[in-house]
């Protein structure tokens, strides 16, 4: 029991490939204590049941003791089999929560570096102003770099204060908060 309730604690607070292997061994070990038990409980069941003189009214007492106990354990096996189930969910659980939380920033940052990369790949061209006064005269201003650059920040500043608006760049942090309470 304590060991599944220090695993909750471990699945929530951080998730890792050995919790998922701690939870299996502990599912694995429920599943053979489950295997090991079945057939006592049914064989001192059977002796029970058994009309034999071999078997004294003292001993079918013992028995009954025995049985029950073995019942007893089974439930504990089964109610701890349900809690290594929800573990396993919670786990996955977390565990899809951490990925979302990575496209999310994955997400913002493209988003922001998307428009950055247009501007500069447009700017990248080398056009030749001497050939044709409609390419880009801004190529040939004295603040045409610094220009486009501040274009540029303005782009990502003003994309970062509206994913900051809309709660985006907020989420991870009250989650992690959430999560440690």
């Amino acid at each position: 029991g304590e060991r599944i309730d220090d695993l909750e604690e471990e699945v929530i607070v951080n998730p890792s490939q050995q919790t998922l292997q701690k939870i299996y061994q502990i599912r694995r070990e429920l599943l053979q204590l489950r295997r090991a038990i079945w057939p006592q409980r049914d064989a001192i069941n059977s002796l029970i049941r058994d009309g034999s003189e071999l078997i004294s009214d003292d001993v079918r007492i013992y028995l009954r003791d025995c049985y029950d106990h073995a019942v007893q354990v089974m439930d504990i096996v089964e109610t701890y089999r349900e809690l290594v189930a929800g573990l396993m969910d919670v786990y996955l659980s977390a565990i899809s929560n951490k990925m979302n939380e990575i496209m999310k920033l994955l997400t913002v940052v493209s988003s922001i570096f998307i428009p950055l990369t247009f501007i500069a790949g447009v700017y990248g061209m080398n056009f030749n102003t001497e050939k044709s006064p409609h390419n880009m005269p801004e190529l040939n201003w004295y603040w045409g770099y610094p220009l486009c650059l501040g274009v540029m920040a303005l782009v990502a500043i003003s994309l970062l204060y509206f994913f900051w608006r809309r709660g985006w760049l907020t989420n991870s942090v009250n989650f992690q908060k959430d999560i440690h309470r």
